[in-house]
Order: structure tokens, then sequence, then C-alpha cells
């Protein structure tokens, strides 16, 4: 079943009727659903599609020569192999279509990792005689860091020759939650809130077992798709699994700043400093910075918060990881019973937030905001506040704070994710952390609703918004 992904779709359909050759860079990180994307995009078009694997040189030119065969291409009927790899590209010329002619090549870094020449001889075939033909040439590959750093470095040949570079991002709540038809609108975002946004994480849940269900049978069980698949992709991408696994459980146990986990790893902090940048690069962990950040507060190793982007290894880390003896025992419903379903909705409180942010980014591209908000994010900080007639500072944490781009007009969020609605007092307490000057709106989001005194007042206060559970998961 293939979900979402509407606007990258668009992207490769309008490259591809297009009146020019287009040479398009697709990558992202594992599991993210590049191919299937690209199975879906080619499913009515004509075309070759390769995908390499870990080969020798010789071994991964003949694969594509037999992959060529599948295609009855007439003009290759009588080669048994390509005699070399411009020969081998050249092959997209002889697709038999009247429209353009595609060549998709799947995990392009491993056909590079045995031959580096590959990159060379691609941009001499593009620049004297493919870019000059009716063709479109796909490569997507999921070694981030070997894309970024050298396929696409000044240094590299095909530097400048790319009509396009597309980096596949996971899918956004609101098509991420379409997995889940059948759930509550509470279990599908407690849902995201484990698996987040990866296509291959969602997959794994049956849509007719209910979460505890899912969680105990496609997470929790020995021998399951995703029981491994922290250690598979940590092992596939990085050296020292041991050491990352150390600063993952951290920031996943709630160290978030570089002080913390470097206190909690006893890591050297110039190696902790690399650690962190390897997990960035491969969309692990990500940095963060409070709203209204410098510039060169943003640009510092130490300043900001280190937080996990893939909600399932946050997940994994939280529950999973630390009761593995039990696990391997198959104790599952004492894992869930002591570990998880008590603490799940604190748990999920995290990426609850960044679902109504990107719920309040929703809004705002479709301009229902009270005005066009910019570089929105969580804050947290010390801010000096004026109390019992004297100035102090004061440590603010605010789940949401949107200015414009002026930062004349604010937003300021707060998010509850719990079984109590959201009250008065509640209220009252965001209202005390306004800290700057300009109009001020309050968005509040809460899972479980309003008491009648929030909804009254939001009522007679324009600048009030309440937003529920059934708002964020039925906007499109």
């Amino acid at each position: 079943m293939f979900i979402g992904r509407e606007s990258e779709l668009q992207y490769l359909n309008d490259a591809y009727r297009s009146d020019k050759a287009e040479f398009i860079v697709l990558y992202g990180r594992r599991r993210v659903g590049k191919t299937e994307l690209l199975n879906e995009f080619c499913k009515d078009k004509t075309a070759i599609f390769y995908t390499c694997r870990e080969y020798t040189d010789a071994k991964q030119l003949q694969s594509f020569t037999d992959k060529v065969h599948s295609y009855n291409i007439p003009a290759f009927e009588y080669v048994d192999c390509f005699s070399g790899w411009e020969k081998a590209f050249s092959a997209v010329l002889h697709v038999p279509t009247s429209g353009k002619k595609l060549l998709i090549i799947d995990e392009f870094p491993y056909a590079c990792k045995v031959n580096e020449s590959i990159p060379s001889i691609l941009q001499v075939l593009w620049d004297e005689k493919l870019r000059h033909e009716n063709v479109m040439i796909i490569l997507c590959g999921s070694a981030m860091s070997f894309i970024e750093k050298e396929l696409l470095a000044e240094k590299n040949p095909l530097y400048g020759r790319t009509t396009g570079i597309y980096k596949m991002k996971p899918l956004p709540y609101t098509d991420a939650i379409r997995f889940f038809p059948n759930y509550s609108d509470e279990d599908k975002l407690l849902a995201y809130a484990i698996l987040g946004g990866i296509p291959h994480y969602l997959s794994q849940f049956d849509r007719n077992l209910s979460l505890e269900q899912n969680v105990k049978r496609n997470i929790l069980r020995k021998g399951c798709a995703l029981y491994n698949e922290v250690e598979f992709l940590l092992k596939q991408e990085l050296r020292e699994t041991a050491v990352y696994n150390t600063i993952v459980e951290a920031i996943a146990l709630g160290c978030n700043s570089f002080s913390e986990i470097l206190s909690k790893t006893q890591l050297e902090k110039s190696k902790l400093s690399v650690y962190l940048k390897n997990l960035i690069e491969i969309s692990i962990v990500e940095k963060e910075s409070p709203a209204l950040a410098s510039d060169k507060e943003k640009n510092s190793s130490t300043k900001g918060n280190y937080i996990l982007t893939d909600n399932f290894f946050r997940f994994w880390y939280a529950f999973a990881y630390r009761n593995l003896t039990d696990l391997e025992n198959d104790d599952i419903d004492g894992v869930w019973e002591s570990n998880i379903v008590k603490s799940l909705h604190d748990f999920a409180s995290q990426p609850f937030e960044k679902v109504c942010l990107e719920y309040l980014y929703l809004l705002n591209r479709e301009k229902k905001l009270p005005f066009r908000i910019h570089n929105a994010s969580r804050y947290w900080g010390k801010t000096m506040r004026t109390i019992d007639g004297k100035k102090q500072s004061v440590n603010l944490e605010i789940d949401i704070l949107a200015p414009d781009t002026k930062k004349k007009s604010f937003i300021f969020g707060e998010c509850k994710f719990r079984d109590e609605a959201f009250d008065m007092q509640q209220f009252r307490n965001l209202q005390g952390k306004v800290f700057v000057d300009g109009a001020i709106w309050f968005y509040l989001f809460s899972l479980s609703g309003f008491t009648e005194a929030v909804s009254a007042y939001a009522e007679n206060h324009d600048h009030v918004i309440l937003v529920t559970a059934k708002d964020i998961t039925g906007v499109n």
C-alpha cells in the first residue's frame, strides 16, 4: 500500500514531462521510502530500473547487463556483458518508448564504492551525449554522507551536472496516521509518537490490531521486523555501535544538552561532538535551537538541545533497549505493563509538540493563521522578569513560540497530551510566560479537550485558539 508522497511524485513527474534531459539525485536515510517512491513513479512508464548491490565491479556490471536483458531490448539481445560502464549507461538510449527514456539506479553509492571512476564515466557520457537526448536519469541512495560529501561535492565529476537534487524526509504526521484508519484520534497520535514518519516502520503495524497488540507483536517480540531494526541500521551506517548506543540512549532518556550528554556518556568532549555530528548526518539526531536564537547560537555545537528525530529510535531506547533481558525471555506482557503503558502518554508529549508545530505550519501554508509565522520552535532560556518589584532571572520553557518575520507578532503555544482537560490554571501559566512586546495569540492544543472555563474564555477572546486532537488528525 502506497500512502502519501504527492509532492515527491509531482516533482518527478514534472521532470519526466519536461522537454529537456533530466539528471536527478534522490536520496534520504534508510527506510524512508525511496525505492517505493521510485516504483510508484515508474509503474506506468518504460524504464531501466537497476538496484546496485555490494558486489565487485565486474559482478555489478554483469548484474546490470542481466537487468537490461530482462527488458528484452533488441539492441542488446546478443550482449553477454557490457564492455564497460559507458556502454552500460548508454543503454538508456535504447529504451523502447516514444517518450522520455528513463534510467533509475538505486543504491548508486554501492557501485561507486568499488569503482571510483563511475561518476567520471557518467559525467563524460552526460556532457557529450545524454544531455542532448530525451532522457531522464535518477541516481538514488541511502548513504547520505557519501552523497552529500562526495557525489554532490564540488570536487566530484558530477558536480553541477544534476538538474535536480531531492532529499526525502519522513512522512508528515498527516500521511503517517493514514496507516491506521481504524484507530481513535488518540491512538493515531500514539502510533505516530512510537513509529514516526518512516514508511517501513508504519507498514509493520496491522491496521486490524489494537495499538497494544501491534506494539507487543511487531516491536517487542523476538523475530519481528522491528526487533533488530535499530541495531541493524546503526551497524549499517556507523562504526563503534556501542558508543552510539550509549549516546542515543542518553538522549532518549532526557539528556538533551551537550553537557548532559557529556556527563551521562563520560566521553571526551571533542569525540562527542564528532559522534553527534555523525548521528545528525544520518537523520537520527537533530540539534534544536530555541526560538529567537541568534545565528551564532544555532551554529554552536554546545548550545541548543540534541533530540532524536526518529520517534521509533526514541521509543526503542526508552522502553525496549533497557528491558532486552526480559524481552529475550519472552516477558512481553511484563515489559508492557510495568514499563510502557503507564509512561506512554508522557513519552508521547514530545512528539505531540512536534505534531502541533507541524499543524501550525500547515495552517500557515493555507493562510489560516492570524499572520505568517517564521522560524517557529520550542523556546527555553533565561529571561529577566519583574517579581515583587524586583528584576530577576527566570528560566522559561514554552512548547511553541512562533514569531512573524519582523518579530512584532507572536503565537505562544501550549501542548497537553494528557487524560485531563486543559484547565484555566494551565492557560494562566502560559500567559505568565509572555516575555516579548507585540501582538500575542495563544494556541492551546489538548488531547482531552478543555474545561468549560477555558472554552468560555476562548469564545470571548479571538486571540485564544483551542485545538483538539480531532482538529489535528482531521487536517489534510
